[in-house]
């Protein structure tokens, strides 16, 4: 029998009984035919490659996560995670949805179609994250794009749910009208969920609505619940602790968890890697190299139905790794539908490919210029001081928390620029309505200087932080002029930036060159004082109103546990 290539000496992992077997592996039409040894004298291959010994195992598959979240376009990103043994995604592109709608969910499909990845497309359930009462978006996705969108042959599941308070409390929520549909209309797609901390009767509620994964922030004792009340679990790099890792070994979980990214940025993309680097670190913390890949293949083909890839078997896509090394796990070459796409070090660099978007992407920050007494907070009262609401932000987390300090009055306004506290600001860019949301900011932030973006997740609204009005405006106007970015100022000077002109989210140069700036942004930030592990991230989700505890948007505020707006003075 004529085949197309014979891969001969290699390990080969099996998912079904999760061991590396020692095999010779044939391949016809881009999929698997035969693995073993005995019968490879009846095959006659065109090529044929010694593995001397290397580990065969599938092309990681990552689940969730987001594209936008590495600031790239789509063709960037697939070029850098080949290299990195990814060769199929599900990407929830929310963050686009949030500033142009379906038409910029669409254009990401385009430009999505010559990837050498497979990208397989969750529908955004929640843009905007909340409501338009407590936050400005560009657009929204309502039941007329969720029907359009499903005709999208690549739409494999309702992305993310994240409005789990009208999910528990609101049956007529828009998020529940969607879960609904999908499960009358599409009832094999995957509902994808986002509960952090959420526990007891509330976790019932949610997953008797119908979702029945969570991908955020766990820990041991909530991670359990989940997994007794039958949740898919899909573990991201801020959940995998010791504990996490011991919880799923000592009660041999391996069919209910995947490994995820959720946001990985440029620099980590480019440095460290992908999910190549989660599968890495659950093996140095403990977890068995099987289990690790069968979490990053197996599992999560079958959460997805994507009953074709996954493991190395006969029918299945030859989406493969030849591995030097399992622990670390090195990757020798990359091979997609049964073609080799990578390997050191023939690979060849990324080809920006300018202006691949209508042109109106590049024109949706609809601000003027912001002045000073844009940060002015008026305080109604004639005492020397103002009760404040003030939202802290720890390193370690996304997560926040409300703190209560006495700031000084002075001229009817709130001298905050001599306290120890930082200003927020959250500007309406999508030219609907010019708010403008202000809140202060403790903790692990800075402590000089000014730090702006429109990469604020999930409504992509301008977000200023400083300690003073002069270097706010200058950080503010800075991104303003450039459509978009992130822009850190100290003393009167811009010392970092990056563009991000497609959307006000995203670049069209390399991962490299995106990972460079960003590496620059994120160290100026530290040197202003920001004592976070991912600074940008943390500034990025201050303007996130699904994520706990405290947060600002442009309309103020928000209690995020009650989804409501309240007051900087109380």
């Amino acid at each position: 029998m004529d085949i197309d290539l014979l891969i001969q000496n290699v390990v080969v992992f099996n998912a079904y009984c999760k061991k590396f077997i020692p095999a010779d592996v044939a391949i016809l039409d881009g999929k698997f035919l035969y693995i073993g040894k005995q019968a490879i004298g009846q095959l006659h291959p065109q090529k044929v490659i010694d593995g001397k010994g290397k580990y065969l195992i599938p092309g990681l598959i990552d689940i969730h996560m987001h594209i936008e979240s590495s600031m790239a376009t789509p063709q960037a990103f697939s070029h850098e995670l080949i290299k990195n043994g990814i060769t199929t995604i599900v990407a929830e592109p929310h963050e686009i949805a949030n500033v142009l709608g379906l038409e910029g969910i669409q254009a990401f499909q385009q430009a999505a179609q010559n990837c050498t990845v497979d990208i397989f497309w969750g529908i955004p359930s929640s843009v905007p994250s909340t409501s338009p009462e407590l936050e400005t978006s560009g657009c929204e996705i309502n039941l007329p794009e969720l029907e359009k969108l499903l005709q999208n042959d690549h739409v494999i599941c309702l992305g993310e749910v994240m409005n789990y308070v009208d999910v528990i409390n609101n049956p007529h929520a828009k998020t529940n009208q969607f879960i609904t549909y999908i499960k009358q209309k599409s009832p094999h797609l995957a509902i994808e969920g986002h509960c952090p901390k959420l526990i007891g009767l509330d976790l019932a509620k949610f997953i008797y609505a119908g979702v029945d994964s969570d991908h955020t922030q766990q820990m041991p004792l909530g991670l359990q619940e989940r997994f007794l009340n039958g949740m898919f679990i899909e573990i991201q790099e801020k959940s995998l602790t010791p504990e996490i890792i011991d919880c799923l070994i000592n009660n041999q979980m391996y069919e209910h968890f995947a490994f995820v990214t959720d946001d990985v940025m440029a620099d980590c993309l480019a440095q460290e890697g992908h999910l190549n680097r989660i599968v890495k670190k659950a093996i140095q913390l403990g977890m068995r190299p099987e289990h690790a890949i069968y979490a990053a293949t197996f599992t999560p083909s079958q959460r997805m139905g994507l009953k074709d890839r996954g493991s190395i078997a006969p029918g299945k896509i030859a989406d493969f790794l030849l591995l030097d090394s399992l622990e670390n796990l090195v990757i020798f070459s990359t091979y997609k539908n049964g073609q080799e796409v990578f390997q050191q070090p023939t690979y060849s660099d990324f080809t920006a490919l300018p202006d691949s978007f209508p042109k109106h992407f590049y024109q949706t920050v609809h601000l003027a210029p912001v002045r000073e007494d844009s940060f002015r907070i008026k305080a109604d009262t004639t005492r020397a001081s103002a009760s404040c609401r003030i939202i802290k932000v720890s390193d370690g987390t996304t997560f926040t928390q409300e703190l209560v300090a006495d700031i000084p009055v002075r001229n009817g306004l709130l001298d905050w620029e001599n306290s120890p506290y930082c200003l927020a600001a959250v500007f309406e860019r999508h030219g609907k309505n010019k708010n403008v949301g202000l809140g202060l900011i403790a903790g692990a932030v800075i402590e000089r200087g000014a730090v702006a973006t429109t990469y604020a997740h999930d409504h992509h609204n301008l977000l200023v932080m400083g300690k003073n009005k002069q270097d706010m405006v200058l950080a503010a106007n800075t991104v303003i002029s450039s459509q978009g970015g992130y822009c850190v100022v100290d003393n009167g000077k811009v010392v970092a930036k990056v563009d991000l002109p497609v959307a006000g989210i995203l670049s069209e140069a390399s991962i490299d060159e995106i990972g460079r700036q960003v590496a620059l942004v994120k160290q100026a930030m530290q040197n202003l004082g920001y004592h976070h592990h991912n600074p940008i991230m943390s500034f990025s989700t201050l303007s996130l109103p699904v994520s706990q505890e405290l947060k600002i948007t442009d309309k103020g505020l928000i209690k995020v546990a009650e989804q409501k707006i309240v007051d900087i003075i109380k």
